[in-house]
């Protein structure tokens, strides 16, 4: 039976499921790395704190100790970082980041069905962890720009999948994705080919299957209730978004749309995260108390459809004012590097630094249950973090050095390596391995 198929489907991947426990992270962790230690750099936390001066040390994967006048331990590789700043390593979200290589070409495509499907389906159980490639050449050139881990997250549908939580590490084969549940991703409101009432009534359906199952699966499972419209596997990855299992991401514009979001997430409970929000700012009081993070572009100045009629490039700064967790994302897998001329852009338009540097790792950390280990320069955090030359908002700046877990990333990524093998043609081989033979 149809049935009996789907439960033995959903066995194998609830037992497949990773969890972000200490055991997780602990497996993650290679050979020992070397204690090191940054002199005289300024700390910029990651949490509007700001230290000068100072020195950060690491020891294995962690950081031990930061401050001035830390000691350095014995033994330890100590670097002069004098007039360097560092900062938590970024935090990519809402974005295809290794689900995706060439749009064009479908066969390097993971981050929605290839196949046609109706414009509103609910596919919950569609896990990004299934798809992400680590060998992209997209993650060179993110961690170029101080990217460290990222949120791989599907697209597409009325309930796009699941995402998974990925450390952009440059070693294959190596543990890159640390939990493969991390949120479910939604887009009630923009979908061009659905009305919000029936987008809206679609996902009251779902959760509604889902709090029927989680009464009773056993029941459902003996066929003893009625025939739901969705997998178990669906129902399953639904349930644990009821009570806040799992956060729940909805791409929304329209401050009414977000309204009505609120008012669904206090009957079922859900750990709601906006995404897009182009209009968030004429209900930033709500959202300030609902203590709702809001994921946005802050280089959106100007409306893209009917949506966001009332767009503007203030947005991220009237949030930050309220008190609203603000989360930066250029919502593509091409653009990840520029995250930190999105925060740049925000300041101009009259966020506060604090805010922006927040906005890059710290609030997406905390609003993907993530902030015990990333998003934050302290004491037995994970050291995963970037060397700046100098102001990371600034365009004229580039990253010195960038560190996942202790350990110096390469900072070479396809582009550089092209670059580095064409900018003296003279030196290139030709013939059949190389350049073809010059003309007489």
């Amino acid at each position: 039976m149809r049935r009996r198929e789907l439960l033995a489907g959903a066995a194998a991947l609830a037992a497949g499921a990773a969890t972000l426990s200490a055991g997780a992270f602990a497996g993650a962790a290679q050979a020992e790395v070397p204690a090191r230690a940054w002199l005289g750099a300024t700390l910029w936390l990651g949490d509007g704190q700001v230290l000068e001066d100072a020195t950060l040390v690491v020891t294995g994967e962690r950081i031990t100790a930061l401050g001035r006048g830390v000691a350095v331990p014995a033994g330890a590789q100590a670097t002069q970082a004098h007039g360097l700043i560092i900062t938590p390593g970024w935090l990519a979200v809402e974005t295809a980041l290794g689900l995706v290589e060439i749009e064009l070409e479908l066969g390097t495509v993971d981050a929605s069905p290839r196949a046609a499907e109706r414009p509103d389906a609910i596919r919950a159980a569609y896990s990004a962890a299934d798809g992400y490639n680590p060998l992209s050449t997209l993650l060179g050139v993110a961690r170029r720009e101080g990217v460290t881990q990222a949120v791989a997250t599907p697209r597409g549908g009325l309930i796009a999948g699941t995402s998974a939580f990925v450390e952009l590490i440059e070693q294959f084969p190596g543990r890159a994705i640390l939990r493969e549940d991390l949120a479910l991703h939604a887009n009630l409101f923009e979908l061009s080919e659905s009305s919000r009432p029936h987008a809206l009534g679609r996902l009251r359906e779902a959760l509604e299957s889902a709090r029927l199952y989680q009464r009773s699966p056993q029941a459902y499972d003996q066929g003893q209730t009625r025939e739901l419209p969705f997998s178990v596997l669906d129902l399953r990855r639904l349930t644990q978004v009821l009570g806040g299992g799992l956060p729940l991401v909805v791409r929304a514009a329209r401050a009414q749309d977000m309204l009505r979001l609120l008012e669904l997430s206090q009957t079922y409970q859900l750990r709601l995260i906006l995404s897009g929000a182009e209009e968030a700012w004429i209900i930033a009081s709500q959202l300030a108390a609902a203590r709702v993070p809001v994921i946005l572009d802050p280089s959106d100045n100007l409306p893209s459809d009917f949506s966001g009629l009332n767009t503007r490039r203030e947005n991220a700064a009237l949030l930050g004012n309220a008190g609203v967790p603000v989360i930066f994302s250029p919502f593509s897998a091409y653009a990840v590097h520029n995250m930190r001329q999105l925060a740049g852009i925000a300041v101009a338009a009259g966020t506060s630094r604090d805010v922006a540097l927040r906005a890059l790792a710290f609030e997406p950390a905390r609003a993907f249950g993530l902030g015990n280990e990333y998003g934050l320069l302290a004491p037995g955090r994970l050291a995963s973090f970037c060397v700046w030359t100098g102001d990371p908002f600034e365009l004229g700046t580039w990253a010195n050095e960038v560190v996942l877990r202790g350990r110096s990333l390469s900072l070479r990524s396809r582009q550089t390596a092209l670059f580095e093998r064409y900018r003296d043609l003279g030196r290139v081989p030709r013939g059949r391995a190389g350049l073809p033979p010059p003309r007489p």
